[in-house]
């Protein structure tokens, strides 16, 4: 591609600082982790089309078009080596100079211009950065490239950076930035690679698609490719990938203009999915009646998804056929180009004139593009151009679709809805846990239970094992004792037998004697087995109640254990009936899951009603007629500017109803303060409108928001109508008068959002460049003010904490110059010299550019001349004059470097020539 080559060394995005700071800009900030607000209840999307179509749910966002011009090639530095460019760039105005001949010239303005010089990356962050980011919030979005044949518009967009990734395009950034920011565990990226040739859409993945239609949702509108491949991305190398696969399957031919001309229209998709955690209602804990378990039931909230959509098309050049030397089937290629980008054309045009009816369906192109162009996308484009003279025509063309395009305005929509099948696999999930947790639980229990009751048997078994051999053994043992008690009677009965037989045999002479002996012996062993047998019958006795107190200790164990049978069987009937609350635990579950399925088909119902309600009714009425007059105050200024016609003030603010809005002002409801502050920023944008606007009071108004509102949105817009109004000299000194800097000075230090910061900053910005408010700011402390914003560290809030500075130093050294001003500057004295001279070489232009006029306008009072040698400042004027990419500001160093007698005896000091 005949594009040249392009120098590294872009800068940061910034916002367009020299122009009115409106509320409405589409500047946003870095990258950041997601964040996420609280999804809405209901699906936002709606229809949407190319002829615009718009709703109260919306976002006004106009069409940002950027200009990039691209260097000589190697043919034009010989073919127009006598010819200066046709084209002149002012990017720090954000300006385009297209010349007619060498006295006369026309001048374009686009919101940025982007130099032969600006690297891959500043192209990227200028124009795709925001898009990308409104993708990763919930928007789609469109990035497109248009141009002549040979401008650069595929190595803006399809460039793969393989050899220098530097180079890398578009395509290649976004999805690094994509990647980056999505969480792969419930995050999705899927791909689509097609191309636009001949009316005819080919899925570059796969050759052998070459006939996919378009189809149309009647519903919402949407444009759906169904066939097209779709490739989920899950790293940064399958992409690289992806996207090699379909350039080679694009059309492109050699020819004069081009060596390897696109001869088709390239769309990439990318289709994002993200979805989005709402807020929980307070769990509801069911308990069974005995307190044993308790389940926790998540509420019925589903899951937001956030669906979005980067486009991503590089057009086929415009080429004219005498130039291009196209014949053949070449020509039949650029004939039905040019054809579909004369349709793109009538629509933008149709578009920027309000026209009633926009010719969507005369091209493929303009049908896939419907929700790019007036609809619900947030779109960049960027279009190229060549500096050739003998391409004077295409390039003026080429301009004039672009200013054509800033005249379109989309209306931006966040699309969520409510993820049913991701709440309905979660319920199931959730009911198939709790069926196996009861079921384990179940089993568990009832595992208990037979492990209980098989205890309890094993110990009665064994009591009865005891009890009977305990009794047995007593019974042996008793008898044992009885028998031998029996035998040792009938012993001693045996030996008394004896005893008295030997007794009675003896001689005895005389009967009274025999008698009296006999009677003696017989009474005497009587008495002897007597007593005997009575100890005998006393011991058995004993043995008898020993053995009966044994036996009654027996019964009572006996006793024992049956009452530990029936306990135990007690506790077998408490078991069986916590068997039986289980089974009337687990009906009543299932009932609550019955419940639970009702309550998602009724919410399922609801939600479908609701969107339905929705499609068919609006927002408040105050809300309809305050927006009703900020979109009347939009369309009068398109029909003014596309007419040329300028409608009388009083005739304006007649439709619009300024007092009406500086009522709606002072309203209760922070909703409708906060349309009024925004229609009154957009009012103030104008400067025709400002005069009126202070007549009226509404910079009085502006400045009571600005005290007593603690509404960080209306501080923001406020303070950036305050900004506006600050553009004219009449108004600085009534913003002075009634205390303004005072009071943004304390709304400088008391916000934090980085839109809030830059819009603060901005209106002090103004006011430094008054020079009859010098004295007066300082003391009020806005120099003070603009250098505590610095630690925001956000480039557009240093951007303009650079422009007051700036401002600030060259009235001083104007005052300077006129006698009227003596002694040190008053921002070496507020301590802002360590900053200058630490951000003169920052990486972002209008930082570096502010920060190096205030170098040199500080510069040029020799009385500061010390001051700056002794805090660096002479090192970073001596690299301004040598490599400063600003003629005027390279000039302006070296005069103050060689007229000023103490940086001259400086430099001789350290042996540097000047």
């Amino acid at each position: 591609m005949a594009s040249g080559g392009y120098r590294n060394g872009g800068s940061k995005s910034t916002a367009k600082l020299d122009r009115p700071l409106s509320v409405n800009s589409n500047v946003r900030p870095a990258l950041k982790p997601k964040q996420s607000t609280a999804p809405p209840a209901v699906r936002r999307s709606s229809a949407a089309s190319l002829a615009g179509a718009k709703d109260d749910a919306g976002v006004p966002g106009r069409v940002r078009v950027a200009v990039r011009l691209r260097p000589r090639n190697a043919e034009e530095l010989v073919a127009d080596a006598d010819f200066a460019d046709c084209v002149e760039l002012q990017p720090e105005l954000k300006r385009l100079k297209l010349r007619k001949n060498n006295w006369d010239s026309d001048t374009y303005e686009f919101d940025e211009v982007l130099t032969e010089f600006a690297s891959q990356k500043r192209v990227y962050e200028v124009v795709a950065k925001p898009v990308v980011e409104s993708v990763l919030e919930g928007y789609n979005g469109t990035v497109m490239a248009y141009g002549q044949t040979g401008t650069g518009k595929t190595f803006t967009l399809g460039r793969l950076g393989e050899e220098d990734t530097a180079d890398r395009g578009i395509m290649v950034r976004s999805m690094e930035d994509i990647m980056a920011d999505i969480s792969p565990e419930t995050d999705s990226v899927s791909v689509s690679y097609l191309q636009l040739y001949m009316e005819t859409i080919q899925d570059l993945l796969d050759p052998g698609n070459d006939n996919i239609p378009i189809v149309e949702d009647p519903k919402t509108g949407d444009v759906s490719l169904p066939g097209a491949t779709l490739v989920d991305i899950r790293d940064q190398q399958s992409f690289l990938d992806l996207l090699r696969v379909g350039e080679a399957h694009r059309f492109a031919a050699n020819t004069k203009l081009n060596t390897e001309s696109s001869r088709s229209h390239a769309i990439l998709l990318v289709h994002v999915r993200r979805c989005i955690k709402g807020r929980h209602d307070r769990d509801m804990a069911v308990s069974s009646e005995n307190g044993i378990s308790a389940q926790l039931i998540k509420p019925l909230k589903p899951p937001v998804v956030r669906k979005s959509k980067l486009v991503v098309v590089d057009l086929a050049g415009s080429e004219r056929i005498d130039k291009s030397g196209s014949e053949g089937h070449t020509l039949e290629e650029a004939k039905s180009i040019n054809l579909s980008l004369s349709a793109l054309g009538k629509c933008i045009n149709a578009l920027a004139e309000n026209s009633p009816h926009v010719p969507v369906r005369d091209s493929k192109l303009t049908r896939l593009l419907r929700d790019s162009f007036g609809g619900t996308a947030r779109t960049s484009l960027v279009v190229t151009i060549g500096p050739s003279p003998r391409h004077r025509g295409e390039t003026a063309s080429t301009i004039m679709f672009g200013q054509r395009a800033m005249k379109v305005e989309n209306m931006v929509k966040i699309k969520e809805e409510f993820d049913y099948k991701s709440l309905a696999r979660r319920l199931d999930v959730q009911l198939e846990k709790l069926i196996a947790d009861h079921e384990r639980q179940q089993k568990a229990f009832e595992d208990e239970v037979e492990r209980i009751s098989l205890e309890a048997q094993n110990r009665i078994s064994e009591a009865e094992r005891n009890y009977a051999d305990a009794l047995e053994k007593e019974r042996l043992k008793y008898q044992n004792d009885y028998m031998e008690s029996i035998k040792k009677l009938e012993e001693q009965l045996v030996m008394s037998q004896q005893k008295l037989s030997h007794d009675r045999t003896g001689v005895e002479t005389k009967d009274e004697c025999l008698d009296k002996t006999c009677n003696n012996e017989g009474s005497g062993p009587s008495a002897l087995e007597v007593a005997e047998l009575k100890e005998l019958l006393e011991k058995e006795i004993c043995m008898r109640k020993a053995a009966e107190e044994e036996v009654n200790n027996i019964k009572s164990q006996m006793a024992q254990w049956k009452r530990s049978e029936a306990s135990g069987n007690v506790d077998i009937q408490k078991l069986r009936k916590m068997l039986e609350d289980e089974d009337r635990q687990k009906k009543k579950l299932e009932e609550e899951i019955t419940l639970l399925r009702s309550q998602l088909l009724q919410l399922s119902f609801e939600a479908d009603q609701t969107r339905r309600s929705l499609e068919r009714g609006g927002s408040g009425k105050v809300l309809n007629n305050l927006d009703s007059l900020m979109n009347q105050v939009k369309h009068m200024q398109l029909r003014e500017s596309g007419n040329g016609q300028k409608a009388s003030i009083a005739k304006l603010f007649e439709q619009v109803g300024l007092q009406k809005i500086l009522s709606l002002l002072e309203s209760d409801d922070a909703d409708i303060r906060i349309h009024a502050v925004k229609v009154m920023a957009n009012l103030a944008a104008e400067e025709a409108n400002q005069e009126k606007i202070v007549e009226a009071g509404g910079l009085n108004s502006l400045l009571m928001l600005l005290r007593s509102s603690e509404d960080e949105t209306i501080r923001r817009v406020a303070a950036g109508a305050i900004a506006n109004l600050a553009m004219n000299e009449t108004n600085q000194e009534l913003i002075m008068a009634q205390g303004g800097i005072s009071l943004l000075s304390v709304t400088s230090a008391e916000a934090e959002d980085p839109q809030t910061l830059r819009m603060v900053a901005g209106a002090i910005a103004n006011l430094c460049g008054n020079d009859k408010l010098q004295t007066r700011l300082r003391g009020e402390g806005g120099i003070k003010a603009l250098l505590g914003m610095v630690r925001c560290d956000h480039p557009d809030v240093l951007a303009q904490v650079a422009r007051g500075i700036a401002n600030f130093a060259k009235c001083e050294s104007r005052a300077s110059s006129q006698g009227t001003k003596t002694g040190r500057s008053l921002l070496i004295d507020d301590g802002a010299l360590p900053w200058i001279v630490q951000n003169a070489n920052n990486e972002v232009s209008p930082i570096r550019r502010h920060i190096e006029l205030a170098l040199c306008h500080l510069a040029q009072h020799e009385v500061n001349a010390k001051d700056m040698i002794s805090g660096g400042a002479l090192w970073e004027l001596v690299r301004i004059s040598r490599d400063c990419s600003r003629e005027d500001i390279r000039n302006l160093a070296l005069k103050t470097l060689t007229s000023s007698p103490t940086f001259q005896s400086e430099l001789r000091r350290l042996r540097i020539e000047y």
